[in-house]
Formats: C-alpha cells, structure tokens, sequence
C-alpha cells in the first residue's frame, strides 16, 4: 500500500510539472469514457410508505460508449457517442479532438486503459501532435470527468427508462452541453479548493 501511494504522488507531481509552463497556445484536457444502459441506473427515491416505487423497463438491454473530454480552464466539453470501447473508437476521438482544437497543443489526461495505451492509439496521438499523461492506476476520483459522469447519470438518467438508447444518449448530451462553463467544472470538481492540480 505505501509504495502505491508512493507512485501515485509521484505521477501526480509528474503530471502538476509537465502542465505547469505550457504555453498560451495549449489546452488542458481531462478524457474518460463511460457506458450507457437502455436499463436505467437505480436510485433512492420517494414512494408510498410501504410500497415499492416502480421503475418499468422492457426490451433488452442495449449500450453505448461515450467519450468525453473536459477543457480544465474553460469548461468546454466534447463528447462522442460509439457501440465499443477499443483502440479504433478511442482513435476516433482523438481525431475529433485535433479537429475541434486544430492550431493548440493539446495535453490530454486520462487513465491508462487498453484502447488508450494501444500502440496505434498511441502512435496516432503522436502524429495528430496530442501529449497523452497517464495518471495513477485505479484513481477515478483525480479524473474530473468521472465526476461530471456521476452527476449527470444522477440527473438525466436514474430511475427511468427512455424509448431506445438512442433518446437516451441524445437528452444525457443536451444535460452536459447545455450547463454552463462554470457550472461543468464546479460540479466536475475543478474550482474546489482540494481540487488535486491546483494544491
């Protein structure tokens, strides 16, 4: 445990050093990706004094893969809807990424999963000119993008079905693009005081 501890500090120090003297043509970007169910996430709610709340469900259970990005100094999202999550739908990405940010440099912090650390996910990064920084193994909670997933599931998604996952993806999107810059990032964890990169 205390040598686990030791390396997270250390890649954490390491990532506070690479993003401290970037220039003013650079942006910092927290990437994650997280799953979709047609069957909705299920939570406390009200109901009747001994009586169960329904939550109904039918068909299967179908999923989807959203990738997202969160820019830490402006608030500015990017999300990408996929059926997987590999190598190539990873790559996909990152192609929208360079596009949506063409002329900066890009740093990228995310965790090291496989379609990640794939070599061609890795080699593409290199060439589309986008720095991968790999933080600590098992520390979702230093990625602000885990958090922002949480809340908007909590919001958008508990306890309630939609028609087709498709509906799904399309109001989960409008909920995380349609809140406002400040917003994103305070319930993401960015402007709190402990938030990790700042202390």
């Amino acid at each position: 445990m205390c040598c686990r501890l030791i390396r997270r500090r250390r890649k954490k120090r390491r990532i506070r050093r690479q993003l401290k003297n970037r220039d003013f043509r650079s942006v910092v970007l927290f990437e994650d990706e997280t799953d979709l169910l047609l069957f909705p996430p299920l939570r406390s709610t009200w109901s009747l004094r001994g009586q169960d709340a329904p939550v109904p469900i039918t068909g299967a259970n179908a999923k989807r893969v959203v990738f997202g990005t969160l820019n830490i100094h402006t608030g500015s999202r990017l999300f990408l809807e996929q059926k997987h999550q590999r190598g190539e739908n990873f790559q996909t990405f990152l192609e929208l990424v360079h596009s949506h940010y063409r002329g900066w440099h890009v740093a990228m912090v995310l965790d090291e999963d496989s379609s990640h650390t794939a070599n061609a996910s890795q080699a593409l990064a290199e060439w589309l000119g986008i720095d991968l920084l790999w933080l600590p193994k098992r520390s979702p909670h230093l990625n602000p993008m885990d958090h922002l997933w949480r809340h908007g599931k909590e919001i958008v998604l508990a306890n309630y079905q939609y028609h087709s996952i498709e509906d799904q993806v399309e109001s989960f999107f409008l909920y995380l693009y349609g809140l406002p810059p400040k917003e994103a990032l305070r319930k993401a964890g960015v402007l709190s005081g402990n938030f990790w990169l700042n202390v």
